[in-house]
């Protein structure tokens, strides 16, 4: 009902749509019954049309239905023929307790937790959800009894991307937000548009219960508050370069701690940014001496991710056991059994460690579960069987994730802004993202190399140009990462394509492309489309473009080897898709 509103209005009619979407997803009574979601404009005359066609999806939520008070009872009457009789009856009273088992996106999960909340009220209850809980517990008794030692830990937790590592961070985070107590803690991230998307989503928040209460809050106010809970970790490392007194935290949580730059990308920004000739040391190295300022206790808490490295000089995780290592032999190391898994690149460093005594492992301190994709958690498992080549294990993952969670490809970019549009139901959001070289998308109006606004890009509204809504501005793997959509389109140029049995890996310079041929720069890439094919919490298609036979910048023959292969791997391609 919206009291004394006489027209439907864009944000009533996806408002009323989205109550209707989370008792499909999320309440487990709701899953199988037909939910039609009815808009009632109190002071409107008249709202229904009577010819109009209701419409149902393939979930069984129907479109919304607007009506005028007097108007319901007739539209019930017509909701219900609609539905038939193909149901059981429902059960009101198991209905009423049934179970509401949400997987809030990372910026509703920050301003939930921000407000009290516990990771227990704000995410599902199954096996994934359990595997939270076990690691948040795990975290906790570590920072306990390194306080109660006085002793220095750094913590390594380990997961699959949307795991919801970033989560568990900022759930630890704001179980200590006072200031005056010794647990005080700090959320860090080096995720620029991360930390900005966070920051603007939480101080909106602020504003909006403010002004609801009565109160009146300044933007700037909301924002200086929540910059204590969330910080930039570039901006954290500045402050204690000039600040040699100890952090006032005892507990830091380090974000995505596998981009962390390593000792040359860390001393040459020093030296030429800012002006520290004297300075060599890798950016964990001097996090770490910042903890270890303190003359008691101290515990880092490393989030990582396997392949998420996208970028010059980030360290990847062995650099932190290599900090450990050389400079803080009395600091212990708890670290994850996933750890020891190829993509993170750390196993020799662990091995040492493990034989000096100084490392332990918990098999708690991993996520194994994607909590990004509630319809279908193993679509990490199957990019990283696309990327690894692995055709035969992705094909049969494929049908496992293809019912709940639909893949499909397309040559054809308009074709798929119009799929990604009739997928998107309420204020489910949608956009375009490729990676950053895929510098040969220009002719599709696709543009990497302008600058995009994460926080209007993701914070928006369907009105606002800025936003990813309007498919005109495309973010890359730097603005997305850590973020999500609930629909995305992936577009694919030929600076990743698959030749026989391996991937070309490529970059545009000037008029043409260049081979890559730097393993590290190599594996940046490659994780590159891991970030860009795990962004999706509920479906994607990927778009290859046909190419151009007259440019010799998009051969044909390069996009016909990347849709040839998704094609091999088993993946739909839309009905008006074809080479053309």
């Amino acid at each position: 009902f919206k009291v004394g509103e006489r027209d439907v209005t864009t944000k009533a009619h996806d408002q009323v749509w989205d109550y209707a979407l989370d008792l499909k997803n999320f309440h487990e009574p709701s899953h199988m019954p037909p939910i039609a979601p009815v808009l009632v404009l109190t002071h409107a005359e008249s709202a229904f049309a009577h010819e109009q066609e209701l419409r149902q999806s393939r979930d069984g939520v129907f479109e919304p239905v607007p009506a005028s008070p007097a108007e319901l009872p007739r539209v019930l009457e017509v909701i219900l023929a609609a539905a038939g009789n193909r149901h059981s009856p429902i059960d009101t009273t198991g209905w009423q307790r049934g179970r509401y088992l949400p997987t809030p996106t990372i910026i509703e999960a920050a301003i939930a937790l921000y407000h009290g909340h516990s990771v227990a009220e704000i995410s599902r209850s199954d096996a994934g959800a359990k595997n939270l809980h076990e690691t948040t517990d795990a975290i906790s008794q570590i920072i306990a009894n390194a306080r109660a030692r006085g002793e220095k830990a750094l913590c390594l937790t380990t997961g699959v991307p949307g795991a919801g590592k970033t989560l568990i961070g900022l759930n630890i985070a704001t179980l200590h937000l006072n200031a005056e107590s010794q647990l005080y803690s700090v959320f860090l991230s080096g995720n620029g548009p991360l930390v900005k998307v966070l920051r603007e989503a939480l101080a909106r928040d602020r504003v909006r219960r403010a002004r609801e209460q009565g109160r009146i809050l300044r933007k700037g106010e909301a924002q200086s508050q929540v910059k204590a809970f969330i910080q930039n970790v570039h901006q954290y490392r500045d402050a204690y370069l000039e600040d040699p007194r100890a952090p006032a935290d005892h507990i830091a949580l380090f974000d995505e701690a596998q981009r962390a730059w390593n000792r040359e990308q860390t001393t040459r920004f020093m030296q030429q940014k800012r002006n520290r000739t004297g300075f060599d040391m890798s950016e964990p190295e001097f996090l770490i001496s910042c903890i270890d300022r303190h003359k008691d206790w101290g515990v880092i808490v490393c989030l990582v991710g396997g392949g998420q490295e996208i970028n010059t000089g980030e360290a990847g995780i062995g650099e932190w056991l290599r900090a450990v290592e050389r400079r803080f032999p009395h600091w212990h190391v708890h670290v994850s059994d996933r750890l020891t898994e190829s993509e993170y690149q750390a196993s020799s460093e662990l091995a040492r460690l493990t034989q000096n005594g100084q490392a332990t492992f918990n098999r708690d301190l991993h996520l194994g579960v994607s909590m990004r994709s509630f319809r279908a958690e193993r679509v990490s498992e199957l990019v990283r069987q696309v990327l690894d080549m692995e055709v035969e294990a992705a094909r049969e993952t494929l049908q496992h994730v293809r019912h709940d969670y639909p893949i499909v490809i397309t040559r054809n970019l308009a074709g798929a802004r119009r799929w990604l549009k009739a997928q998107a139901r309420g204020s489910e959001r949608y956009g375009i993202i490729a990676s950053s070289h895929a510098e040969r998308l220009k002719p599709l109006a696709i543009d990497v190399r302008t600058t995009v606004d994460p926080v209007h890009w993701f914070l928006s509204e369907k009105d606002d140009v800025r936003s990813s809504y309007y498919c005109e501005d495309v973010a890359t793997e730097f603005q997305i990462q850590g973020l999500e959509l609930d629909w995305a389109c992936i577009t694919w140029d030929a600076d990743f394509f698959p030749s026989g049995d391996h991937w070309v890996h490529r970059e545009f310079r000037g008029n043409r492309w260049i081979n890559v041929k730097k393993e590290e720069r190599k594996r940046y890439l490659k994780n590159a489309y891991r970030v860009l094919l795990t962004r999706a919490r509920q479906g994607m298609v990927i778009v290859v473009p046909p190419g151009n036979a007259e440019d010799p910048t998009r051969k044909t023959e390069w996009y016909d080897s990347i849709w040839d292969y998704l094609k091999q791997v088993g993946f739909p391609e839309l009905p008006e898709s074809g080479p053309g």
